[in-house]
This record gives structure tokens, sequence and C-alpha cells, in this order.
């Protein structure tokens, strides 16, 4: 994440200074809904929305580096597992911006450049839509390509 990106994430939004005389009473509580709480998002919870619109991506075989998919697939074959949205993606989440890193396997034959910008508008589309924060930056390494021919490895399960 670059330096500025940090700084951006560090600032929070006004917090309602004016005087209190000023503000409107909007019911019994007084002062907006809006000001009477405070939210907070999880970097788990962006990452899980950021890896949901990523893989639906069409082009995107899988996320994660192959250590991470080895390991996942094993996990996944464990009772009670259940495959893990999140792997490939990281996210640093602020009170009003975040930044997303994501890694990602692509299908052989596809376009690499037009597939990672389908993935940053998808992923900067969901995330700012469900969260309300701000996508600063979003930045996708592509770490493998899937041919036609390899096997997956996350193979199918023996009981169906």
């Amino acid at each position: 994440m670059t330096e500025a990106t940090e700084q951006n994430r560090t600032q929070t939004p006004d917090s309602g200074t004016e005087p209190l005389q000023t503000r409107k009473a909007t019911g019994r509580g007084g002062g907006a809904a809006a000001t009477r709480g405070r939210t907070t998002i999880a970097d788990g919870v962006v990452e899980k929305i950021a890896g949901l619109a990523a893989r639906d991506v069409l082009g995107v075989h899988a996320m994660g580096s192959g250590l991470s998919r080895t390991f996942g697939a094993v996990r996944d074959r464990v009772p009670g597992g259940s495959k893990s949205v999140t792997r490939g993606v990281k996210a640093e989440v602020g009170e009003v911006q975040t930044a997303l890193d994501l890694e990602i396997v692509v299908d052989y034959g596809v376009a690499i450049a037009d597939v990672a910008q389908a993935v940053r508008e998808n992923v900067i589309n969901a995330v700012e839509r469900m969260t309300g924060l701000e996508v600063v930056e979003v930045n996708i390494a592509v770490g493998d390509v899937k041919l036609p021919d390899e096997e997956d490895e996350e193979p199918e399960p023996r009981i169906q």
C-alpha cells in the first residue's frame, strides 16, 4: 500500500463540531441518527465481499498462491471445513477507506489485462456498495495460469 493510502486511511470524517444550539433536534435523543454511534467494519468482512466479487468474474479460475490453494484444499477436506472465500485477498480497512490486495489464477487463453480490469471494477463496486467505504486501490497479482489439461488442486470428493 502506498504512503498516501496509509495517510488517507487514518484520516477521520468530520465529527460534527458545530454548536449544539444550531443542530436540528430530530427525535428524542437529539441529533441525526447518523451521529448517534459508530459503525466499524472488520477487515474480514471486506475480504469476503472482495473474494466473492473477484470469483464472479469470467476468466478467474481460483484465488490465492499455489501454496495457499494447496493448504486450502486440505482444509476443505476436513469434516466441518468450508471453502475459504477470503483466500487470496488481503484488506486494510480504515474509518472511511479501504485498500485491497488480491492474488488470482486466470484461465489459459483469457486476456489477463481485461480480467484484471474486470476484477478491479467488480470488487470496487461490490465493496463500496455494501460497506460505504471508499476503495482507494485494488492491487492484483496474477500468480498462475490454469492450463486446460492441468488437474485441479482441489479434487472432487470421492463420496457423492
